[in-house]
């Protein structure tokens, strides 16, 4: 279970920005699983429409990784610590304005 209570740190309260995963880059290494103590993420397959939107380079990035990607999961979570995006080897996530 996340720790919900504020964390050193964090930038915002939440709900007002959340993590994007650039779907081409990103490689399912969980990363940012592991260091959000919010619980924004999780590590899960691809959709097929997802899969399909990808370009040719993420697809083949997709398929060397099984398939799966970090996927936010909990966007009103988010506290703009960047942990996440501090530890992504792709540098496949930023955070952006929830609308």
């Amino acid at each position: 279970m996340p720790n919900v209570m504020a964390v050193e740190g964090c930038a915002e309260v939440a709900g007002k920005v959340a993590p994007f995963v650039d779907r081409n880059r990103c490689e399912g290494k969980s990363d940012c699983v592991r260091v959000c103590p919010y619980g924004v993420f999780e590590i899960r397959q691809l959709s097929p429409e997802d899969r399909a939107a990808l370009s040719l380079i993420g697809k083949l990035k997709s398929w060397v990784h099984g398939g799966k990607q970090s996927h936010v999961i909990n966007t009103g979570n988010c506290h703009a610590c960047r942990r996440c995006i501090d530890a992504c080897p792709e540098n496949a996530l930023e955070l952006r304005p929830l609308i």
